[in-house]
């Protein structure tokens, strides 16, 4: 066992490419302020111009994906523990090697909250945030799979995935406080939502839960827990909190997700409230969860008419103008519901 520890500890905190790792406009790809406008300019342009064109052609019917989903959730859980593993190893080697030079001011617990003032982007745990910002433009693809597979683009998800980009890169770019322990609590929480997307994508069944929406209000909680605990430690313990400039427009950031969040989650169970029917229902993605609530309460919507107005017609005699009607009425809601998905 502690053979297999060493190699990891070598291979993902004391590799030269990772305990050498230096931030730098120059020689880091994607590190410069250029490159995050136009990348997240192009995201939102492809995003809508592929909605466009499958509006424009009418493909109502979704485009078979086949595995690459199920591939790509995979690999993004894969990618999420590494990043996990990575950054609680390089953590531990980094306190090992510096704390000589902030031992006096903080603890280990109050290192990984609020970095001290001076520190620059270099070393493990910088590698492993950059790691993470580079794996947060392989997110992007499930945005491309939402649109072919479901013909959903909302504002809400371009917003998320184009701020989380940004965010990431002001860690790097301002060796911002907090982004250890946001790190950790996001590639944990991605690895558990990617693996079981990927389970499901391979034909296990779904939870009887909104999973992945749970997962998220449970992320978006413990940020806010951490931004409370830098903002103590900043003005509070004093001695400040390296880029602080920088967390207080990640704060903005946070708190502008997490209210388009909440308000998404609140009309997601109210929807649920009115449909008493016990049906499974997939939380693949967010748009996902609030389609299908749409379509059950319609399918309950027909068959509670077509039962309360339901008058056989007697054989042998003609109808009369009301039977006619309510034949004609029960004959198109029968139709509807057969056409729900």
């Amino acid at each position: 066992m502690e053979p297999m520890i060493q190699s990891l500890s070598y291979w993902l905190s004391e590799h030269p490419s990772i305990s050498g790792f230096r931030w730098n406009h120059s020689q880091i790809w994607g590190s410069t302020w250029s490159f995050l406008i136009t990348s997240i300019a192009g995201y939102i342009a492809l995003s809508v111009l592929i909605r466009l064109i499958l509006a424009v052609f009418r493909c109502r019917k979704p485009i078979p994906l086949g595995p690459i989903p199920a591939i790509h959730s995979l690999g993004m859980a894969l990618i999420s523990i590494t990043i996990f593993i990575g950054i609680i190893f390089s953590s531990v080697a980094e306190i090992r090697d510096t704390r000589w030079f902030w031992r006096k001011s903080k603890t280990p617990l109050q290192w990984f909250l609020c970095f001290p003032l001076g520190t620059r982007p270099t070393g493990r745990v910088f590698f492993w945030s950059y790691v993470f910002y580079l794996s947060r433009f392989l997110h992007l693809l499930r945005t491309f799979f939402a649109i072919l597979r479901h013909r959903k683009l909302t504002f809400f998800r371009l917003f998320n995935q184009s701020i989380q980009i940004c965010m990431s890169f002001l860690w790097l770019e301002f060796s911002q406080s907090f982004q250890i322990v946001a790190i950790l609590f996001t590639s944990l929480i991605y690895s558990v939502v990617y693996g079981y997307r990927f389970l499901t994508g391979i034909g296990l069944r779904s939870a009887c839960f909104p999973f992945v929406e749970n997962c998220q209000v449970l992320l978006l909680g413990c940020n806010l827990v951490c931004h409370v605990g830098v903002l103590f430690l900043h003005f509070v313990k004093g001695g400040g909190c390296n880029g602080i400039g920088a967390w207080v427009f990640n704060s903005v950031l946070n708190a502008a997700i997490l209210l388009l969040f909440m308000k998404f989650y609140v009309k997601m169970h109210m929807r649920k409230r009115r449909v008493v029917v016990p049906v499974v229902v997939s939380d693949d993605d967010q748009e996902e969860e609030s389609s299908s609530a749409k379509e059950i309460e319609k399918k309950m919507t027909s068959w509670k008419t077509t039962f309360l107005v339901h008058v056989p017609v007697i054989p042998g005699r003609t109808p009369s103008l009301t039977n006619t009607f309510v034949v004609t009425l029960e004959t198109t809601l029968d139709k509807a519901t057969y056409n729900c998905p």
